[in-house]
Order: structure tokens, then sequence, then C-alpha cells
């Protein structure tokens, strides 16, 4: 193989190499740290802050849409697992189809009367496209999948990285969403 072949190999590599540990320092470094408005709340909430250390499943939900019915499971995980370190942060959005209510009283009634939803539900926000809040961004960034539609779910483990991204129609209750929470909750805390 010519010399110049072989350069332009080991530059090519470098970068691709520069670029995947950049994703991932900002995945590892910054993903939480940001601050988002809860549900019906006026006071903002420092994710790293509130949830730093634990395991993370984010996802983008909507009200009004068909996979609605994952509201229950979300919370069955979030209820089973809060004791070990683990929250579901729901992020209403009406990025397809206008899914989702304007009116985040709204929003908060129809997942707590119906679904009986107690896991954190933040801000109504746009996940995808040039407005996507600066959290799904990041989350595109580290895992190269912005969401396809409504509850889609990035599982985030203690140390803030991006471990895996689910599609939305993979259920919460799936066996390989619940075996990777699982072993997620076994990783030590940062700094204990």
């Amino acid at each position: 193989m010519p010399a110049e072949t072989v350069m332009k190999t080991i530059r090519y590599v470098t970068l691709v190499l520069l670029l995947l540990a950049g994703s991932a320092a900002v995945a590892a470094d910054g993903l939480l740290d940001r601050s988002f408005r809860p549900l019906t709340g006026k006071t903002p909430v420092e994710l790293s802050g509130a949830y730093g250390g634990q395991v993370l499943l984010i996802v983008n939900t909507a009200s009004k849409c068909g996979l609605a019915p994952q509201f229950e499971g979300l919370e069955t995980l979030h209820s089973r697992y809060k004791a070990r370190g683990f929250s579901v942060l729901g992020f209403p959005s009406a990025d397809f189809r206008g899914q989702e209510y304007e009116d985040e009283q709204k929003i908060q009634e129809f997942c707590t009367l119906t679904y009986g939803v107690k896991f954190p539900m933040f801000e109504r926000v746009h996940v995808v496209g040039d407005a996507a809040t600066p959290l799904y961004r990041d989350l595109l960034q580290a895992t190269g999948e912005a969401p396809a539609w409504n509850f889609h779910k990035y599982l985030v483990g203690r140390d803030g990285r991006v471990i895996a991204s689910f599609g939305s129609r993979m259920l919460p209750e799936d066996p390989e969403i619940v075996a990777a929470i699982e072993r997620a909750l076994e990783a030590p805390v940062p700094g204990a």
C-alpha cells in the first residue's frame, strides 16, 4: 500500500476516534448539566443535581398518541427500581403530528388520572430538528439516533453516559430494556 494512502487512512481513523471521544465526553460531562421546569411547576430543576448518579430512562411522551399506554409500563419500571437509584424522566412533546396537549395542566391530568404516572414529567419540549432542546441534541450526538416517534427511550448510566437507545415500539417492560436497566443499576455510584 502506498505511503500516502496509509497516511490518509491514519488521519481518517484518528479523526473518527477524536469525534467519538468528543461525543462521549459531551454525553458524560454535559448531558445532565441543564435545567427543566417540572410539568406545571415554576422552579426549574437542575438534572445533574436532582438525578446525577442515577440510572435514567429519558422518554419523549405524547398524551394523544396510540402508544400512550406505555405510560403504565414506564410507571411500573419507575416504581420497581426507584429505591435502587433509577428514575424515568418524561418530556412531553408535540413534534410528531401534534399529539400532545398545549396546556400542561391537561398533560398532567391525563398522565396522572389515566395511567397513575408519578415519575418526573417536565415542561413540553422539542425533541427533533433545529428546535430540539440541547438535551435531545446531545442524546442524538451520543447515540446517532433521534426519536422517530413518540416514546423513544434513552437509557443513561450512573456516570451520565448514554448506554442504549430504544425505539418507540419497544415496550418499557421488554426484557431487553429491563435487562439493560438491571445491568446499569449494578454499576457503582460515581464518587461513592
